[in-house]
């Protein structure tokens, strides 16, 4: 599945900045937001609130913006959370065009499952790609179906969507998977056990003799 653009959005242009008038916009149900790229001067909009967090649940969405009845194609850069309430403070928004090429950060899915007794540690958790605008994928999959100990991916072993270039270092690990260490202490207490057990019947069998 990819980034289409989605709904036309309305973004108001705003004149005023600073702290409190954003406080204002937040509490009218609008965020403030900075569309810039291109080369162009930045340009200062109000988003629709209810929208927008909508359409930012999705990593690297791709608007179509109606500025003053002109049409932007933009794609979602940066969201601003407050830390403690996760009220959406502010986004900046890149001009993109259709076709051109943008490097973006792709979320990593892992799909399946490492070998019995085993653990899939997620190193990085997204890989830089080079992809089309309106062409971004959702994900890349990473399938660890039945790994064993010690297995390693790096970027360079990932299956890309199809268009998409590697960015990221191709020595960057995705996923490492490992015995869990509780489990090997347990492997260990009973291996520590065992040789006891070995130990005291090899001393009783050689009181007996």
């Amino acid at each position: 599945m990819t980034n289409e653009p989605d709904h036309k959005v309305h973004a108001e242009l705003r004149e005023n900045f600073g702290k409190g008038f954003a406080r204002r916009l937040r509490a009218a149900g609008k965020i403030p937001a900075v569309i810039y790229g291109h080369g162009t001067a930045p340009v200062h909009v109000a988003l629709p609130g209810h929208q927008m967090s909508l359409l930012i649940r999705r990593a690297n969405a791709v608007l179509e913006l109606d500025v003053n009845g002109t049409d932007q194609l933009t794609l979602v850069k940066d969201v601003q959370k407050d830390p403690v309430h996760q009220i959406i403070e502010h986004i900046d928004l890149l001009v993109v065009k259709k076709g051109e090429k943008i490097e973006v950060d792709i979320p990593i899915t892992v799909v399946g499952e490492s070998y019995p007794g085993t653990i899939a540690n997620l190193d990085a958790v997204s890989v830089l790609l080079e992809v089309e605008a309106t062409n971004i994928p959702e994900n890349v999959e990473v399938n660890i179906e039945g790994l064993e100990e010690g297995a390693h991916i790096t970027a360079a072993d990932l299956t890309l969507p199809s268009g998409a270039t590697l960015i990221a270092d191709p020595e960057m690990l995705i996923v490492a998977v490992s015995v869990p260490s509780s489990t090997l202490a347990a492997e260990d207490e009973i291996a520590e056990a065992d040789a006891e057990v070995a130990a005291e019947q090899s001393a009783a069998s050689e009181e007996s003799e």
